[in-house]
């Protein structure tokens, strides 16, 4: 079964739409630019297509590569103290000069459409109505939209990023799951992919998982995107996999379509919340 990711984000922004249309008010998303990252760049524009699909108003803020720590800061108040911008996005990666984890935080949490703010993060550890972040959201929904039972399973979850790998476990965790959580210094990656139930992998390694390191039906969840050869490629084999496996996610069109559809979501609870 291919989890198809493109057709369950067309329902959702639908839906978002719908609830769009009942407002008295229109939900605007501010994002910051920092620098000319190309794949930024793509994602940005992914964003104001998908916006302008269910009535979002979108604006950019575009930062020069050398802007200071200061200046991010400076436009990140702006937005928190513009009534009319209800959803604060500060595009990763940034330039290395850019602490991203400190800048977050100037965010106002009720604006922090990642839920990347620490206010954020903790009321997702504690379970409380927080904002989580786009692509971890984005996983749960097309795992359950094709009724994957992930109560009591075995899930292996390989990388532990803040962006995907954190909060992931503990949404995971929500649903009852027991979770292993990987990293680049886990010893014995194989003994903790070969018997798990479902393996999430997010490193941006072309190839990382390879069909001897899980077992048969497997749910394969794979959320890297790496460009090889002018082919977008992600952390799985998939052509090695996909026969091996219950369930696999393409990349392109798996997780990616999700996380903008996710961001389109959050936009609309953060301007209700604003409101």
């Amino acid at each position: 079964m291919i989890l198809d990711g493109r057709e369950l984000s067309k329902k959702i922004k639908e839906d978002v739409k719908k609830e769009i249309n009942s407002l008295d008010f229109t939900p605007c998303l501010a994002t910051l630019l920092v620098g000319d990252d190309p794949a930024s760049k793509i994602y940005v524009k992914n964003k104001d297509k998908a916006c302008e699909q269910v009535g979002i108003k979108s604006i950019t803020k575009n930062l020069p590569t050398q802007t200071t720590k200061i200046q991010v800061i400076q436009a990140i108040e702006e937005l928190n103290n513009n009534p009319s911008v209800h959803a604060i996005l500060l595009q990763l990666p940034l330039p290395p000069q850019l602490n991203a984890e400190e800048l977050v935080e100037f965010i106002y949490p009720s604006k922090d459409v990642e839920g990347f703010h620490p206010v954020n993060m903790g009321r997702l550890v504690t379970e409380k109505n927080s904002i989580a972040p786009c692509t971890p959201a984005g996983i749960i929904e097309l795992l359950k939209h094709y009724e994957i039972n992930l109560k009591g399973k075995d899930v292996t979850v390989v990388g532990h990023s803040i962006v995907v790998g954190k909060p992931l476990a503990l949404l995971l965790l929500k649903e009852w799951s027991t979770v292993t959580l990987c990293h680049i210094e886990t010893r014995d990656l194989t003994k903790h992919t070969k018997h798990a139930d479902i393996v999430i992998v997010a490193v941006g390694k072309p190839g990382l998982i390879k069909e001897d390191m899980v077992k048969n039906n497997v749910v394969l969840v794979d959320v890297g995107t790496t460009k090889v050869d002018d082919k977008i490629v992600g952390d799985a084999d998939f052509e090695a996999i996909k026969d091996k496996a219950s369930a696999i996610t393409p990349v392109p069109g798996g997780v990616g379509p999700m996380t903008v559809a996710m961001l389109m979501k959050n936009t609309v609870k953060c301007a209700k919340r604003n409101r």
